[in-house]
């Protein structure tokens, strides 16, 4: 259905949630932003987080009105991380025909990678998914 990637410079992220009250609240979660113990994620992590927010916008075409809190970045009990949708990017998903979301994080260094895989049964055009060709 779609496929998106963003990359954010750790540094220059956390430099901005420091400076700029209110900023970390308006792109996550009171959820987001802390770790499964209840401490207030690095920079690193949410500098991840907002590139998956980023990343689920790009592969589903960035629709207008989008909030960022109408995607959530979640952790599985087993580390793996995952998207929570509502509101409009909920509908969006649903008009899209998405079934199944993948995200995969990484951090390396000052620079924080999401890639959002947006998976279901027909095309961005509306056209049914089209099938493998068989192997020769």
């Amino acid at each position: 259905m779609g496929i998106g990637v963003d990359v954010v410079n750790v540094a220059k992220f956390g430099a901005t949630v420091m400076r700029t009250p209110g900023f970390g609240e308006s792109l996550f979660t009171a959820q987001e932003r802390v770790d499964e113990g209840g401490e207030p994620r690095s920079p690193a992590s949410l500098a991840a987080r907002y590139a998956a927010k980023e990343a689920l916008a790009k592969a589903f075409g960035a629709p207008p009105g989008m909030h960022w809190h109408d995607c959530e970045v979640m952790v599985e009990p087993d580390g793996r991380p995952y998207l929570r949708l509502r509101g409009l990017l909920s509908e969006a998903a649903a008009e899209l025909g998405v079934a199944t979301l993948h995200l995969s994080l990484a951090m390396e260094g000052d620079v924080a990678v999401a890639y959002v895989v947006a998976e279901g049964t027909a095309s961005l055009d509306g056209a049914g998914a089209a099938p493998m060709p068989e192997s020769a």
